[in-house]
């Protein structure tokens, strides 16, 4: 039984919500209106104050509160390495998980010519007039491993080819603690091609 009124709407608001479907937006809509109502309006707040004061980097494209993100306002990292992500959480992650003191460029998403994204969608002009100030040396391509992703990865490595610009891909492969027997075909296949000598 679907439920009307606000009640219905505020669990069908939650459903837009990545991985959230009908039955986790109903525990956590009731969950705030009956345990968390200060948490809730906390929620609230901080979410509307975000919409209202978060937008994109003017450099890389991440999102942030002020003109520059915090990493691209950063002159002590390395200007001749540009990383070049899918999304905002991709670099965070990298950000986080690796040592890398490069610069970010930031896609928000990948070329889908069904889905109508194009280059233009993905702001590789900008990103090309970045590329033609001399500044960067390498760039490195962190686009995800799917078909969208590496075709991406490959339009952009051809954008640096024209400005003598050094094009190298994240490695794909096995996972640490992985087991051949769980690997699936795709990533057994990336991980011989390329495998490194020791």
């Amino acid at each position: 039984m679907q439920k009307k009124g606000l009640l219905g709407q505020l669990i069908q608001n939650f459903c837009c919500l990545p991985g959230v479907g009908p039955k986790s937006a109903q525990r956590i809509a009731l969950y705030m209106l009956q345990r968390d109502r200060n948490g809730a309006r906390l929620l609230a707040e901080t979410l509307l104050n975000a919409l209202n004061k978060i937008n994109h980097c003017q450099e890389c494209r991440t999102l942030t509160e002020k003109v520059l993100c915090e990493i691209c306002a950063d002159t002590s990292r390395n200007n001749s390495l540009l990383c070049i992500v899918e999304n905002p959480a991709d670099a965070w992650h990298i950000e986080q998980a690796t040592a890398f003191k490069g610069y970010y460029y930031v896609l928000h998403g990948k070329l889908s010519p069904l889905d109508g994204i194009g280059p233009n969608e993905l702001g590789l002009d900008k990103l090309e007039l970045r590329l033609a100030n001399g500044k960067t040396k390498e760039i490195i391509l962190a686009t995800n491993s799917t078909v969208e992703g590496e075709a991406t990865a490959y339009f952009i490595s051809e954008i640096a080819k024209k400005y003598a610009i050094n094009a190298s891909r994240l490695a794909h492969g096995l996972p640490m603690g992985g087991e051949l027997e769980f690997i699936d075909s795709g990533t057994l296949l990336h991980a011989f091609k390329g495998r490194n000598l020791l």
